[in-house]
């Protein structure tokens, strides 16, 4: 039969349905990047998708997507894909004639009930942990599949993508700036990358490619379509192309794409060699999508559809850039079960065979044994978490605990949730709302300005700076260490000015050597004086500053990149107490507590701390408290606790005793 022109219109999209399948129906209009498609209601109540060639498409390149499609649904086990619908003619493929007098392909699919992707509000993790796996899957499939045109050249693939570096004139100074980062980037790469596992891949699981289940509470990826870019290429380029299209629009991509990059593992193991350029795959992935958005403004400005991911490719490109490389191959090697850091193991087995001893570090205080100071969100030493921030009260309070251990040196915090950072300069807008830098990564060790601190190990300094601002280091320095078989750095920060004003980069100091002294609150960053002493496995690419903290959801990978610096000093006194799992109090709770003592939510939260509106979990995390009639005027407001130590120092009893206070109280609220 013949259609009416080049493009095809949904009563002759009806009507080819009719006639080569004879199948009666009304049909709808949906996206596409090459075919035409529509979904097709049949009259029986039957769902179907048509897929209508361009003139020119290669008969060849729709017979190998039938050839998957027939694959995948008799291997796949436990995937749903789109069933091929036979014409009258017993073909797969069926041709037609347009009034043009062009020959037409088209296919006809069964259609796969759901959502897609870009419908579901919110994407969760585990959402994204089932498109993983669902691509996981996939790929698993496909591993005993072949076919010619898998092997064509096409632009969408990543290991094609240079061709992106003859577009650079389409785009401004810094679009410009952050292209040619990624390019150079993949070029420098190139060698290891072309020796990567490859695959048939399905090497598009954009938002139009991914069918959701109607569950509202719990929802998954069903299925992935449309394998119209399936190509012959490197395994991971199918994972980066999977997390390109879902870090789109969140705060935090990289925390975005780790769910997905667990799920695709669980399914299809994944290696570390191929982790190491993931990062890389997914900028250009975004790279090929910016240019090609870019070309067809041109070529085709109706379409939008061309044009649908410009915007938050771009948004997420620029994010994208500001992550270190090494702190995304770390993540993503935890997700895949990896140990974070390549070489902790290795840093673990040097400082076995290597002891030191805290007056290593300060020789002048000739004392090794620590007591260990918890500061953790949910410490009654530390009083109100205003007390942190008064550094006369906490110094006061620090100098009285040292009179009372005076042959101790007090120390600790590694890995410990500290309620104290939980200020705007610690924290950041995530995927969830705020959140903040809590987790210490170091150990402090809290001694008198002015204490001298001396190298623990012949080093070479690669940081001497003034970190000057409230609540910074003051004065810092890393020293770069090298092993037979490693390099690590240590950090010591809150040092005096005047310390690291000799101190050039790349400068030898010996192990033992004086460095420098620790410094007043003036010069340290508005701290009571101590040491901030860390180790590091990388430097992140930070060359003036360091973290001294992490985010709580970022713990296992910061445990890998800075290490205990117990390992060192292996005192037990310095191993820092852990909250328990809230498993643990859970389990606790139904043995021991009858069932009145409720909890609330799915996932129950442990509150240790009120502060102002906020409850705060052992972790830091704030929460907005709506819920606790207690607390009218604010938790730790300082009038009500002063008010109730007071009491409390003199007597608790109840309304049965007379008490001048009763009546009072009742002369304030008549």
């Amino acid at each position: 039969m013949k259609s009416t022109s080049r493009n095809i219109s949904i009563p002759q999209a009806e009507s080819l349905t009719l006639e080569l399948f004879n199948i009666s129906g009304k049909a709808t209009s949906l996206p596409g990047y090459i075919d035409f498609n529509f979904k097709v209601i049949a009259v029986d109540g039957g769902r179907y998708i048509l897929k209508v060639s361009r003139p020119e498409e290669d008969w060849e390149y729709l017979d190998f997507q039938q050839q998957l499609l027939q694959h995948v649904a008799e291997f796949g086990k436990g995937l749903i894909v789109p069933r091929i619908v036979i014409d009258s003619e017993e073909r797969s493929v069926s041709t037609f004639v347009d009034a043009e007098g062009n020959q037409r392909m088209l296919r006809l699919l069964t259609w796969i009930p759901g959502r897609l992707w870009g419908d579901v509000n919110p994407q969760l993790d585990d959402l994204r942990y089932s498109l993983g796996e669902r691509c996981g899957l996939l790929t698993k499939a496909l591993q005993a599949f072949n076919h010619s045109q898998a092997h064509r050249e096409l632009e969408w693939d990543v290991a094609r993508s240079l061709w992106t570096t003859a577009h650079l004139n389409l785009f401004n100074k810094e679009e410009k700036r952050i292209v040619i980062f990624f390019q150079n980037r993949f070029k420098d790469a190139r060698k290891s990358y072309e020796l990567l596992r490859k695959a048939i891949v399905h090497n598009d699981a954009n938002d139009n490619n991914l069918i959701v289940s109607e569950d509202l509470i719990k929802p998954k990826v069903k299925a992935v379509i449309d394998y119209g870019d399936a190509v012959y290429t490197q395994v991971i380029n199918d994972v980066a192309i999977a997390c390109a299209y879902a870090i789109m629009g969140h705060n935090d991509p990289l925390q975005t794409a780790l769910p997905i990059v667990k799920g695709y593992s669980s399914k299809f193991p994944l290696e570390e060699r191929e982790l190491k350029h993931l990062y890389d795959a997914i900028a250009m992935r975004l790279v090929v999508s910016v240019t090609k958005s870019a070309i067809n403004k041109s070529e085709e400005p109706e379409n939008t559809y061309l044009l649908i991911s410009e915007k938050p490719a771009w948004e997420v490109l620029e994010k994208w850039s500001g992550i270190n490389a090494d702190f995304a191959y770390y993540n993503f090697r935890q997700a895949c079960g990896f140990t974070p850091q390549p070489f902790e193991q290795k840093f673990k087995n040097w400082a076995t065979n290597h002891n030191f001893l805290v007056t290593d570090l300060f020789p002048t205080i000739r004392c090794d044994e620590v007591h260990l100071l918890d500061l953790s969100v949910s410490s009654r030493w530390l009083g109100m978490q205003s007390d942190f921030d008064d550094t006369e009260l906490f110094q006061f309070k620090i100098d009285r605990l040292q009179r009372e251990y005076p042959n101790k040196v007090i120390a600790g915090g590694y890995l410990e949730p500290r309620g104290v950072y939980t200020t705007s300069e610690y924290g950041r807008i995530g995927n969830s709302g705020p959140e903040y830098r809590t987790v210490h990564l170091g150990v402090d060790f809290w001694l008198s300005a002015g204490t001298g601190v001396h190298a623990l190990l012949d080093g070479e300094v690669v940081t001497a700076v003034n970190d000057a601002g409230d609540k910074e280091y003051g004065g810092l320095i890393i020293l770069k260490h090298t092993t037979e078989t490693l390099s690590f750095y240590t950090l010591y920060g809150h040092l005096s000015v005047a310390s690291i004003q000799d101190k050039v980069i790349g400068q030898v100091i010996g192990q033992g050597e004086h460095i420098g002294f620790l410094g007043l609150p003036e010069e340290n960053g508005n701290w009571a004086p101590h040491l901030h002493f860390q180790i590091m496995l990388s430097m992140l690419g930070y060359t003036k500053d360091f973290p001294g903290v992490g985010y709580i959801t970022q713990i296992n990978v910061w445990k890998g990149i800075c290490p205990d610096p117990n390992l060192l000093f292996k005192s037990t006194s310095l191993q820092t107490q852990f909250p328990k799992p809230n498993d643990e109090l859970i389990n606790f709770r139904k043995r021991h507590l009858g069932k009145s003592l409720s909890l609330q939510y799915q996932v129950p939260i442990k509150m240790v701390r009120g502060a102002g509106q906020y409850l705060i979990d052992q972790y830091g995390r704030k929460y907005l408290d709506t819920v606790n009639n207690v607390a009218h005027v604010g938790h730790e407001h300082p009038e009500v606790v002063r008010a109730g130590q007071q009491q409390m120092a003199l007597i608790n009893t109840n309304s049965r005793y007379l008490h001048d206070n009763i009546n009072e109280l009742t002369k304030d609220i008549l």
